[in-house]
């Protein structure tokens, strides 16, 4: 197997890697929100939009879509009684709270100090 030799350094170092490219970014869901109330709207182009934000317009067609096909669920909480489950876990929390404040109140009056 032949030794692999590196190029003589010249002004500029030796990368054995190209550089990566720019770093992924991430938008929050209330900039996505933001973004695409902007772009229903329709008060400014596409690429006025993609410029003012610096974004892609294709990357606001997208979130424009997921409001419009995913919007409407926003609507549909129920406001019915709870499920027995979620009925539970409160009456459940509820007596964890009471026991820690009665353990609480007994250490405070045998004296209990940290």
């Amino acid at each position: 197997m032949p030794k692999l030799s590196l190029p003589p350094k010249t002004g500029q170092e030796f990368k054995s890697r190209p550089e990566m490219g720019r770093k992924r970014r991430t938008f929050s869901a209330a900039f996505k929100h933001k973004v695409a109330v902007e772009a229903l709207t329709e008060r400014h182009t596409l690429s006025e939009l993609a410029q003012k934000h610096e974004l892609h317009p294709n990357q606001i067609v997208n979130w424009k879509q997921v409001l419009q096909k995913e919007g409407q669920h926003l609507f549909e909480k129920s406001r019915g009684p709870k499920s027995p489950d979620q009925e539970q876990l409160i009456s459940r929390l509820y007596e964890q709270i009471g026991q820690l404040q009665f353990e609480l109140n007994w250490l405070k009056k045998s004296g209990y100090e940290q």
